[in-house]
């Protein structure tokens, strides 16, 4: 089995391409789901937020995101402080995920922040998607109300596109061409891959 990411900046469309390999019978992880998942459940982290960020980062047993957010947003060393203590439990539930019996011939994590937070490693394929940025802009403004402004300070901490496209496997352009059956030579590539592996 072949360990997948797919990554993306901000509004490329990596959900979509997710979703489309899901409905392609492939399983996905989603990075933002289960992280906020663990920073809900998992004791430890849960212990290691109040630390760093104060006991009003949680309401009673719920992550207070805004408060978090707020915090986070537009500070680049506490957003490097929060992600130095979210991802190592968020890579060990990756590596638990991968290693879970599938009768499959590779599995897929949805992540924003593959090669921010250096985690090509884990990985036997990357597929990157992509879209020029006014289009991304575009896309998370009609989809979050979010001004220009917010959302290029959301884009500065992400690598820069050119090096991602350099370090991709796979190329999902999301602008210019149909998605579905980019997808699909992917997904038979993959399979390819898999059983001569």
């Amino acid at each position: 089995m072949l360990k997948v990411a797919i990554t993306g900046g901000i509004g490329s469309g990596k959900s979509m391409a997710s979703n489309i390999f899901k409905i392609l019978g492939i399983e996905i992880y989603n990075s933002d789901v289960k992280a906020r998942m663990l920073m809900s459940q998992n004791s430890d982290l849960i212990t290691l937020l109040k630390a760093n960020f104060g006991d009003e980062a949680y309401n009673g047993k719920f992550l207070n995101s805004r408060y978090i957010s707020d915090i986070v947003f537009g500070n680049s060393a506490k957003l490097q402080k929060l992600n130095s203590i979210v991802h190592p439990f968020v890579t060990k539930d990756i590596n638990n995920w991968f290693s879970e019996n599938c009768n499959c011939n590779y599995k897929i994590v949805e992540s924003a922040i593959i090669f921010e937070n250096n985690l090509e490693h884990l990985f036997d394929y990357i597929i990157v998607v992509y879209a020029p940025k006014y289009i991304r802009i575009e896309r998370v403004k009609n989809r979050e109300y979010n001004t220009t402004k917010s959302i290029n300070t959301r884009i500065k901490n992400q690598l820069d596109d050119k090096i991602k496209l350099q370090k991709a496997d796979f190329i999902i352009k999301n602008h210019n061409k149909l998605i579905v059956p980019q997808i699909i030579e992917i997904h038979n590539k993959l399979k390819n891959l898999s059983n001569h592996g």
